[in-house]
């Protein structure tokens, strides 16, 4: 593949799911072909997930309001668009995100990194988007953490996104970065999007409008569902970084 962009080819429009610098990838990529199911293959289609105000509630979408301290860690806000390929907005749609604490410790038993857990902060959130596609969090910078995928290696700071199109089977899953990280060139997951362009828009923009005096900094990430800009997905399986 990097022969191949070398030689003047098009980076190729997905990461490559045996991308050898990150191990597990070539451990858990699928080597079968799919396996088609039965019946209308459109019928996954005719139901598409259905989010009401009853369903996500403004708590939901502020990370730092779950419990009952503050939680530790530089307070952000998060906020951008979601767009079809035409820049549409995708309206009243689920967002979902999860992150390490300050510290960079997940809220989960398969995380043992020895960096403190927050008992006011769980790391997870949710929201609709709006007539104009836009959705927000408020929430904590996330941590750099340790995993074992080589010597020394570090994740640089990132909050995973889970986003719902029209149906269920339009799932994305993918990763936001905060700009001017240093472990960026030493992350193979980032690295494995071999087109800097599309790999420039895993990483928001620090917008200072956004910041909030005496309170929060502002990040901007719209994200893009499908075509020629698209957000790519995450090249693994969800939450498994180890």
């Amino acid at each position: 593949m990097a022969k191949a962009v070398a030689d003047g080819g098009t980076p190729p429009s997905h990461p490559a799911r045996d991308f050898a610098p990150y191990r597990s990838s070539q451990l858990r990529h699928p080597q079968q072909p799919l396996v088609p199911v039965g019946g209308d293959p459109e019928a996954a289609e005719l139901y598409g997930p259905v989010f009401g105000v009853t369903d996500v509630t403004e708590l939901d979408a502020d990370l730092t309001r779950q419990h009952q301290g503050e939680p530790l860690g530089e307070r952000i806000t998060v906020t951008g668009r979601m767009l079809d390929r035409a820049g549409r907005p995708v309206r009243h749609q689920l967002v979902e995100i999860w992150q390490a604490n300050a510290s960079g410790r997940y809220a989960h038993l398969r995380d043992q990194h020895p960096a403190p857990l927050d008992p006011h902060f769980t790391g997870v959130g949710r929201c609709l988007t709006d007539d104009q596609g836009r959705y927000g969090f408020t929430t904590v910078k996330p941590g750099a953490y340790p995993w074992r995928n080589h010597r020394n290696a570090w994740r640089p700071a990132h909050i995973h996104f889970s986003l719902f199109g029209t149906a269920f089977t339009q799932r994305l899953v993918t990763q936001m970065y905060f700009p001017g990280d240093p472990l960026f060139p030493y992350d193979p997951i980032l690295q494995s999007v071999t087109d800097p362009a599309a790999r420039a828009r895993l990483v928001a923009a620090y917008d200072h409008e956004l910041s909030s005096p005496e309170f929060s900094l502002g990040y901007r990430w719209d994200i893009v569902l499908d075509g020629p800009a698209a957000t790519l997905p995450e090249p693994r399986q969800e939450g498994a970084d180890q």
